[in-house]
């Protein structure tokens, strides 16, 4: 599998490695400068005060609380500049529930920090379908505002990712994931990166360049009280999250020395080619070519791309057919900018406007999130987590508040892959 084969929008060629448009997240140990993004562990909020309606926190198939699995510090400054925005993954550890539509909830925060937002600016420029002959706001380096990035290339400018640093004061100095050095730097480093001392927050690293049916939106103010501690079951581990850019290692060409004499020799199915066609025919090309791009970077738990292209674990199961243009790429094509615009994931119900990809959970995260789990929690009836992958999909024009002060929480998209059974 050609590691080139890529679904990232903008590759940028540094010798023996080439970076993506990707960011990467990992599990660290050791404390990090954002204290707001976590793998497991309990859940914090914009307010303490305001937490989530009590309903967000239970699983759809049981009704049960369900155990957190990520919250991510999705501050887009850039895109977003009066926003403070934080992300949440919760997922029911029941055996009952697992593989169910339900059993994986996404909820996105959101507060007004000042003023209105630029989105909220440029649609009511517009009445009607008529422009009043606003300027267009610039479109925002996402990289730069949450993960502290410079842009890469200087190409991707539209695509920020969620982890950088916020423009708000209460926000900054907080985010995991801060700045990365410059591209020529990371040209230099290997293809895996360590999971521990990344110096800066996700959120300031990042560049951005049959679906589950949604609840109605919900408004700030809880219907129902967020469920006491003491109903949960026991909490994964926690860990702190690092980041930095996706490399690909360049394959080195095996040389083979001129005194060899090589002989086709052929099987009986018909020769080598035949061998070949029949392997690759017995697979699926998306888990092939989704286990090839996880294999450079093994120790990441979380792929960001604002607005990107998810790497499919399946492209054969309902959640595949909400990326149409995952599934007409070719060997070494690549996705253009925004290309998580055409996707067909269900439209925000709140505002209409289109979601787009955000980020993604991948196997390591379950390792991780496992690690000395045995005997803790549900015991007998804790089924362990079975999904290939989970994808987050988030409305385009982070709707949902309007005035300063406003804290308001949304419940969002999730595709879930789940694992192959025999």
């Amino acid at each position: 599998m050609d590691p080139y084969d890529s679904d990232s929008s903008g590759l940028e060629d540094a010798g023996d490695y080439t970076e993506t448009g990707v960011l990467l997240g990992y599990a660290s140990t050791e404390q990090t400068d954002d204290t707001i993004s976590h793998l497991g562990g309990w859940p914090t909020w914009l307010d303490k005060n305001t937490p989530p309606p009590g309903d967000l926190a239970k699983c759809k198939v049981c009704n049960n609380p369900m155990l957190l699995l990520l919250q991510l510090n999705g501050d887009l400054p850039e895109r977003f500049s009066n926003d403070e925005r934080w992300l949440y993954i919760f997922g029911c550890p029941r055996k009952a529930c697992s593989r169910k539509q339900g059993s994986i909830r996404a909820l996105r925060g959101i507060r007004k920090m000042k003023g209105q937002s630029e989105i909220q600016k440029k649609e009511d420029s517009t009445s009607n379908g008529v422009s009043t002959g606003a300027t267009p706001a610039p479109k925002q380096d996402l990289g730069s505002a949450l993960f502290g990035a410079p842009s890469q290339g200087g190409g991707l400018s539209s695509n920020s990712n969620p982890f950088s640093t916020s423009s708000s004061p209460a926000a900054q100095n907080n985010n995991p994931f801060a700045p990365l050095p410059p591209v020529s730097t990371l040209a230099a480093k290997p293809p895996q990166n360590p999971a521990l001392n990344f110096p800066e927050t996700f959120a300031a690293k990042a560049r951005i360049s049959t679906p589950e049916t949604l609840s109605e939106p919900v408004t700030a103010g809880p219907v129902l009280p967020w469920p006491d501690k003491s109903v949960f079951p026991a909490p994964y581990t926690e860990y702190y999250l690092d980041a930095d850019y996706e490399t690909l290692s360049r394959p080195s060409t095996p040389t083979i020395p001129t005194n060899t004499t090589v002989e086709n020799v052929e099987e009986e199915s018909g020769g080598t080619a035949d061998v070949k066609d029949a392997f690759e025919s017995s697979m699926d090309k998306d888990f092939l070519r989704f286990s090839t791009r996880l294999a450079h970077n093994p120790e990441q738990v979380l792929r960001y791309e604002f607005s990107g292209t998810p790497l499919l674990y399946s492209g054969t199961d309902a959640v595949a057919k909400a990326f149409p243009s995952h599934q007409t790429q070719g060997r070494g094509v690549q996705v253009a900018p925004n290309a998580g615009t055409n996707n067909r994931i269900p439209r925000c119900p709140s505002c209409g406007r289109e979601r787009v990809f955000e980020l993604q959970l991948v196997p390591h995260a379950i390792t991780v999130l496992e690690d000395g789990r045995e005997g803790i929690g549900l015991g007998k009836n804790d089924a362990g987590m079975e999904w290939g992958t989970i994808i987050l999909g988030v409305c385009a024009a982070n709707c949902g508040t309007v005035k300063e002060g406003d804290l308001v929480w949304k419940e969002e998209w999730v595709g879930v892959q789940w694992e192959e059974t025999k």
